[in-house]
């Protein structure tokens, strides 16, 4: 056992601190003015610098050249400690680091002192018999805990004791179990009684556990702890303010979610069982794409699951097209593209011993390696036993993507889906290249999946430089959001996970990974009742990976028409999910550029209200639409509470509300309750049913002015990577009101020629009609017949139904302009 009790020297070494203690040494760097590093080991020597997660760095690292298109190192912030007898002090330019002597502990404080992170005191590091490394830190009353990855549960994790490793979770249950597939040591600490947010990232691939208040000791106060079972405790403390500061800049640091093309936001079909029928696998897919347009469902793509590599034997070989199911993989290819949908072929990193090209990888030197590096590491998979790609081997991701090419790429396939990546190889010791430095399996087996998504990131782009590629990952660590679109893997069908799927959403946009979803329908167990399968694909149109997939134990399929009494339900909400196309693709470019969740909870927004704190499934779609799906069986009633700080609009009849109450909405089958933020802007697409084919050139806006407001439209050819070279086009929309009327000023800036031809403006007006309205120097003719206005290219109309303005007009010719809606009163009685 080693604890790190008394502090026996800090000395400044360049640019960092090196502080030892009787147990632990640590480096410490002021990274910017809003996170510090505290690295520790309870090694002799620090290991050399080798990190899979980070593109912020301000240190030499050995992988900086196999990051060098995404990793950028700064100047770390000066540092020099400032004895003061019982503690040094290091001040930075918000916040200060204590290092106390005896005993000793790190402590961190804003600058008017106030306690935002503090170690338990005689047992802040400390590593016990069996190698494990801890973190204790103290806590309060009135902490709130968010993040940690992908977690099943609350969307606060106080109280919890939740396991940090990669597992294969079939079947689970989205309120209890623990691990799932992913692994991301990171969360955010709200404090209420200060309303201060801070985030903790814990640098570390090793299996971990973090106990957010669920242990107790009578002899210590209070506390919440990290342990980890090898390497460092590689402790990022990531600043806030607020949450959103902390989600900032805690993705500064991991990277932003990546900018997927377009077409990703569309809803994608899929099921294991059509890859599993005997013959003419291809032809049942294009039927169910046929039958989508048949009903009117819009679909732009489709994942195809693994059995199209199946052998005769029945099990999976990777790149191996099974030809009775898909006599002409190349022919099929084309039919999907002529309609207009994407075909995004499941592949697996683990390849069983049988597999027919076995020799060639093995010639690759593919493989991860047994302890003693004499041979390949064999190990149970799906199917039996397997040997498993090592991808942290530029061997091995060279000989899989040569073969990625050959089977799917070549075919004009530009979508993969990465799955059962989870790499459970039980011994630990089996031994990984980990790029040159050659490390053993059990500190690498989340960056496994992450590097796997990078490798197809990397074919794509040797194959077409200018095909911006659409990747889907199961499992990963800190950082997959650079490169992957993820999902929860494969939940069961019930009630409980419909509901408890979207705080496990919420926690991953809270830790860095915006654009992610759940299964719809559930994936394991019976068909979803009908009136399960309608709620859960009217919560999943607002997930950013919005696909149904199932593999049905009661020999069912989950289609959108598998209830014909309820395919209209399905049909509307996900013809929702694409009039909403403008507003998701916004919002992603903001993931991508500040790293903000895509689907966000309420505290996430409103974090002044203490009644918000722990909401868990109402969430923010963006930053002006609350939603607040029906989730529970049989509800007629939906109590809904809308977050103090905002008034809110009810879409559905258009009343408004103040915030800081519940209220109570009635709902039926078809009911999506919705409501507009006081100052929401939400630009929409009508009319999109397909959206590889058809050409966004109509824009409707959706305005709530009665807040000065702004947002920001993005836009490109949301398919190659001309958005790089700057050929993009962002429209800032800004918003003010007055007694006198609204004003919006439009402002583009960016090369991209904009393919929208006429905008629709829809502008609430609960108070007043507008008397004039005008565009730039012109003004627009006003319609007082609707059946004229509808046939009128521009013009503006008052629908006093639901007392909205609406304004048409074709693109201006001007970047910058200004839309005024004059509300003079008409004086029609004086002389």
């Amino acid at each position: 056992m080693k604890v790190s009790r008394k502090l026996l020297s800090v000395i400044p070494e360049g640019n960092h601190l090196l502080v030892k203690t009787d147990g632990a040494q640590f480096q410490i760097y002021l990274l910017d003015e809003n996170i510090i590093r505290i690295r520790g080991t309870f090694k002799d020597q620090f290991d050399p610098e080798e990190s899979y997660a980070l593109v912020k760095t301000a240190w030499d690292d050995q992988l900086d050249d196999l990051f060098k298109d995404e990793r950028h190192k700064v100047s770390p912030l000066g540092i020099t400690p400032v004895d003061q007898g019982d503690e040094y002090l290091i001040n930075g330019p918000k916040y200060d680091l204590h290092i106390r002597k005896d005993p000793f502990e790190f402590k961190i404080t804003d600058k008017t002192g106030t306690v935002l992170h503090e170690d338990l005191p005689k047992r802040s590091f400390m590593q016990d018999d069996n190698g494990r490394s801890y973190h204790y830190t103290k806590m309060g009353d009135h902490n709130f805990f968010y993040g940690f990855g992908e977690k099943s549960g609350e969307l606060n994790k106080f109280k919890r004791r939740m396991r940090m490793h990669n597992t294969d979770s079939l079947g689970w249950n989205a309120a209890k179990s623990d691990p799932l597939y992913k692994m991301i040591p990171f969360y955010i600490n709200l404090d209420s009684t200060l309303n201060t947010a801070t985030g903790m990232f814990y640098n570390n691939s090793y299996d971990s556990v973090f106990d957010m208040d669920s242990e107790h000791s009578n002899y210590w106060k209070r506390f919440s702890y990290f342990e980890c079972d090898g390497g460092d405790v590689d402790l990022f403390f990531i600043g806030g303010p607020t949450i959103k500061d902390v989600v900032e800049h805690y993705t500064d640091l991991t990277g932003k979610s990546a900018l997927m093309p377009l077409a990703s936001l569309g809803y994608m079909g899929s099921t294991m069982y059509y890859t599993e029928l005997d013959h003419n696998a291809d032809q049942a897919i294009l039927d169910f794409v046929d039958t989508c347009k048949k009903n009117g469902i819009p679909c732009d793509g489709f994942f195809l699951s693994s059995g199209y590599t199946s052998g005769d034997d029945g099990k999976r070989y990777v790149f191996n097209w099974n030809k009775k199911r898909f006599p002409d993989p190349d022919n099929f290819i084309a039919e999907l593209k002529k309609r207009g949908v994407l075909l995004a072929p499941n592949i697996k990193p683990g390849m069983l011993l049988t597999h027919p090209f076995m020799k060639d990888f093995e010639a690759g030197n593919a493989f991860i390696k047994t302890p003693d590096k004499k041979g390949y590491e064999v190990d149970q998979y799906w199917g039996g036993d397997a040997h498993f790609i090592d991808f942290t081997s530029e061997d091995g991701r060279n000989t899989w993507n040569k073969f990625m090419t050959k089977a799917l790429l070549s075919k004009g396939i530009t979508s993969i889906w990465n799955d059962n990546n989870e790499y459970e190889i039980n011994d630990g010791q089996a031994q990984a290249a980990a790029d040159g430095l050659g490390k053993p399996i059990a500190s690498l087996k989340p960056i496994m999946p992450t590097m796997m998504a990078k490798s197809a990131k990397k074919a794509i782009h040797d194959y077409n430089p200018n095909v911006r590629p659409y990747l889907i990952n199961r499992a990963g660590f800190a950082g997959i959001q650079r490169y992957a679109q993820t999902w929860a893997g494969d939940n069961r069908t019930s009630w409980t996970n419909v509901k408890y799927n979207v705080p496990t959403i919420l926690g991953m946009g809270l830790s860095g990974v915006a654009n992610q979803g759940c299964d719809i329908g559930g994936f394991d167990g019976p068909a979803p009742e009908p009136e399960l399968f309608v709620r859960w694909v009217q919560n999943g149109i607002f997930q950013p990976r919005f696909s149904i997939h199932s593999s049905n134990d009661d020999n069912t399929v989950t289609e959108p028409w598998m209830y014909p009494k309820y395919t209209s339900y399905i049909r509307d909400a996900i013809r929702l999910r694409y009039r909403l196309v403008p507003y998701f693709y916004s919002l992603l470019f903001e993931a991508s550029t500040k790293g903000s969740p895509i689907m966000r909870p309420l505290v996430y927004e409103f974090q002044d209200d203490p009644k918000v704190l722990e909401e868990s499934f109402e969430f923010m779609l963006g930053p002006s639409l609350l939603v607040a799906n029906v989730l529970d069986k049989g509800q007629t009633v939906k109590p809904v509470y809308l977050p103090k700080g905002a008034k809110w609009v009810d879409l559905a009849d258009g009343h408004y509300y103040d915030g800081g109450q519940t209220i109570q909405v009635s709902v039926d089958l078809h009911s999506i309750p919705m409501f507009l933020r006081a100052g929401g802007i939400i630009p929409t697409a009508p009319g999109l049913l397909n959206i590889h084919n058809q050409v966004i050139d109509n824009l409707n806006l959706l305005v709530e002015p009665s807040v000065e407001s702004s947002f920001t439209l993005y836009e490109d050819d949301g398919k190659t990577n001309d958005y790089q070279q700057g050929d993009y086009l962002t429209t800032n929309y800004h918003v003010a009101s007055s007694e006198a009327g609204v004003v919006i000023d439009v402002h583009n800036e960016g090369q991209y020629a904009s393919k929208v031809k006429q905008f629709k403006l829809e502008v609430l007006c609960p108070q007043i009609a507008p008397a004039q309205v005008s565009i730039g120097n012109s003004e627009v003719e006003q319609f007082l017949n609707f059946e004229k206005f509808e046939q009128a290219s521009q013009g503006w109309f008052f629908n006093g139904e639901n007392r909205r303005v609406i304004v048409k007009f074709n693109r201006p010719s001007e970047a910058d302009y200004q839309i005024n809606l004059n509300f003079s009163v008409k004086d029609l009685i004086s002389l």
